[in-house]
């Protein structure tokens, strides 16, 4: 009788998210992967094999990636110490050859490996690959940072057309080839604007946006982009957020039609998002 009862639930669970998974197969939707999301190895395995489950009902998922903590970390071993202005690392020549060395070499092929063991098709790139990420040097001082001037999708779509999860390292080049380090949020979001995607999940490590960072309880569930303007004009909105959501608002006002920051610490809270009435997050929209 109980597993009876057990197998009746899921059946039932999996009839409700029928209207999501109708909405969403075949649509392309981009998944930014941060750094500080990737808290344990469980969290992450947990990521890997819901983005395969997504795959496998036929959505078309892009992941792309950081890997800020693991650059530092190497870095530290290496005996060079990580500056920052303004939340944006200093890449100097070395660095840059240890952020592609981290990002497109450890972090990268960690995840495609992981999204393989459940049985998962993925393949592993950077933006620099089919010049994906073309970009100009941000600041002389900041380094070896870039702003992305161009998104170059005829890679992604080859890979999402024949049936692989591209993952990708936020790394671009400049008209020179020389490569620089790119911030992932602002990478998201270009590329999602370039593929049309449905849209864009930002995972991190925090619950959302917060009128007050130190109480969870002030968790804002839906905002409009006009909304988000005044909140970072109150200063609400500050730190390490509003790059992030500047980088949601670049994707709204390029054609995407909802951006969601979610917390890489709950599990599952990408299907949560994606495939259930609750949602989670903060869920942005062009009101």
């Amino acid at each position: 009788m109980n597993s009876s009862f057990k197998n009746s639930n899921i059946a039932d669970i999996l009839i409700q998210t029928l209207p999501y998974i109708q909405e969403y197969s075949g649509c392309n939707i981009v998944v930014k992967y941060g750094g500080n999301a990737m808290t344990s190895d469980i969290l992450e395995s947990e990521v890997m094999e819901d983005i395969t489950l997504l795959q496998s009902i036929g959505i078309r998922v892009v992941l792309v990636h950081g890997g800020g903590p693991e650059i530092t970390c190497m870095m530290s071993k290496l005996g060079k110490k990580a500056k920052f202005i303004n939340g944006l690392r200093v890449t100097d020549k070395e660095t840059i050859e240890i952020a592609e060395m981290v990002l497109a070499g450890k972090v990268n092929k960690k995840l495609v490996n992981l999204l393989q063991k459940y049985n998962g098709k993925a393949v592993g790139i950077s933006g620099v690959d089919g010049k994906l990420c073309e970009v100009q040097q941000k600041s002389k001082q900041l380094g070896y940072v870039g702003d992305i001037i161009a998104v170059h999708p005829n890679i992604l779509l080859d890979l999402l057309n024949a049936g692989y999860i591209p993952v990708i390292a936020s790394i671009g080049c400049d008209s020179n080839g020389l490569t620089y380090n790119i911030n992932g949020d602002a990478a998201a979001a270009e590329i999602a604007v370039a593929i049309h995607s449905k849209k864009l999940i930002m995972m991190t490590d925090i619950s959302g946006v917060l009128l007050d960072v130190n109480d969870p309880t002030t968790l804002v569930h839906e905002l409009t982009v006009q909304e988000a303007e005044k909140l970072k004009e109150k200063g609400s909105i500050n730190e390490g957020m509003l790059p992030k959501i500047d980088s949601c608002i670049r994707a709204i006002q390029g054609g995407v039609p909802r951006v969601s920051i979610l917390d890489g610490r709950v599990a599952h809270s990408i299907l949560i998002e994606l495939l259930t009435d609750e949602g989670s997050g903060t869920m942005i929209y062009g009101g």
